[in-house]
């Protein structure tokens, strides 16, 4: 461990992943002397205590819920190139980040590379993000048959995984104009997407892939977490949502919504979901990080 005014052989928070993720929350950061700190009033995963943050180890720091910054601590992560994301509790919500992604361009101007050819890396792109979440490669180079064959997997897999969760299930619906009519298992899997795809936001912003470009899902400003999230959803969004229905349908005194982003929180932290979509992302263009990891 190095010496000297960082700081850093005092360091005792371990880095979070391979990626350089450090999750941080309900404490203060700032500088001391040359040395980022943060003092914590403790969380789940970290004792009470102020720590020496090893920043120049980082890639980006994860800031939960209760915890402020000061002026000092964005400028020396700025200087350094240490990406920071104001994330909600286990990464269900993206506030803020800066700055926007690593200090390189490659994974940026391959995902462009590929999105721009329209009629070819584009559609193997979406291809094998169907791949990786239905198990197979699809036989198909049209985007809208791929779309037609990928929701009717779907429905075949939210029946199957509620039928394992004990839910009454009667398809899947969403009115946008009143989603709170919708029954309560279709309200859960809302409140899912909307925290998985927060986390495929979080992974895009650290990777420093671009949000607008996506290849399966278009127009939107987060087309391409969009597409990220998909993947996770048969493993990650829906058996979250049932499992949060089911809870509420036994008594839960928690309105749905907070059930549910405690629950998808547990999986992100618990299956290292923001960790995995960055290593996709970096698959999808193979972009080699420069550790031997791609």
């Amino acid at each position: 461990m190095l010496k000297g005014r960082l700081g850093l052989e005092t360091a005792r928070i371990p880095q979070g992943d391979r990626h350089g993720l450090l999750w941080l929350g309900r404490g203060r950061l700032y500088v001391e002397d040359g040395t980022l700190r943060f003092a914590t009033s403790g969380t789940a995963s970290m004792v009470k205590g102020d720590y020496g943050i090893p920043f120049q180890m980082l890639s980006c720091i994860l800031l939960e819920p209760g915890s402020t910054v000061s002026h000092d601590a964005f400028r020396i992560l700025a200087r350094h190139g240490v990406g920071m994301v104001a994330i909600g509790e286990g990464g269900v919500r993206l506030y803020a980040s800066m700055p926007a992604g690593p200090d390189a361009s490659k994974l940026a101007r391959a995902q462009v590379r590929a999105w721009a050819d329209a009629e070819g890396v584009r559609i193997r792109v979406a291809r094998k993000m169907y791949a990786w979440r239905l198990g197979e490669v699809l036989g198909s180079t049209q985007i809208e048959v791929l779309r037609g064959m990928e929701g009717a997997r779907a429905k075949a897999t939210y029946k199957l995984l509620a039928e394992k969760f004990g839910i009454d299930w009667h398809g899947r619906r969403y009115d946008r104009q009143d989603p709170a009519s919708d029954d309560v298992p279709n309200q859960a899997i809302n409140h899912a997407s909307t925290a998985v795809v927060a986390a495929a936001e979080v992974a895009v912003a650290t990777a420093g892939a671009v949000p607008q470009l996506g290849f399966i899902h278009e127009d939107s400003a987060i087309a391409f977490p969009l597409d990220i999230a998909d993947i996770f959803r048969d493993s990650v969004t829906v058996p979250a949502a049932f499992a949060a229905a089911r809870q509420v349908s036994q008594g839960s005194i928690d309105p749905l919504e907070r059930v549910v982003r405690r629950l998808v929180a547990s999986e992100i932290r618990r299956l290292q979901v923001i960790p995995n979509m960055i290593d996709r992302i970096k698959e999808l263009f193979d972009d080699d990080d420069g550790s031997g990891h791609k």
